[in-house]
């Protein structure tokens, strides 16, 4: 993979725009929910199966509605699907945006850290006696390890 963004350029007012058109996504969609991981694992897997089998019902309600328990809410279950239709569409745009932003920021981060890099050999090398002696050492505590200390041994 070769990929240079060194040409890419997100000015302030674009970063502002983009924030601005995601904060308007969130008012939009105002109905969006939040789960623990344990809401989230409680919930049946939906993929593209489910979503075949839940239009096949919709289709068998749309028809025949008669042999469903009268407690059976046709109306809630309509809504329910259609927003479940609904998000899908924005959810593949969002998903594939999320991870086309993804891919450039991590690109992104490592030629900006391979630059840093660069900096911090030079001037670890070369910049003595001109004023850079505690930048250095600052830039170096990205690489220093902690010291393991062995287990004790057991006899």
């Amino acid at each position: 993979m070769t990929v240079n963004l060194n040409q890419a350029v997100l000015s302030d007012g674009e970063q502002q725009d983009v924030m601005e058109a995601i904060a308007s996504i969130h008012l939009k969609l105002s109905f969006l929910i939040n789960m623990t991981q344990a809401e989230r694992r409680s919930l049946a897997k939906v993929g593209d199966k489910t979503r075949v089998f839940v239009q096949k019902a919709m289709e068998v309600v749309n028809r025949n509605d008669e042999f469903l328990p009268r407690s059976f809410d046709v109306d809630e279950m309509r809504r329910a699907v259609k927003l479940y239709e609904s998000l899908y569409p924005i959810l593949l745009s969002l998903g594939q945006l999320h991870e086309l932003l993804e891919d450039t920021y991590y690109v992104a981060a490592n030629e900006a850290y391979a630059s840093a890099r660069v900096v911090y050999q030079s001037a670890k090398a070369h910049g003595r006696g001109i004023g850079v002696d505690t930048v250095v050492e600052e830039l170096g505590t990205r690489f220093s390890r902690k010291s393991r200390k062995s287990p004790p041994q057991t006899r």
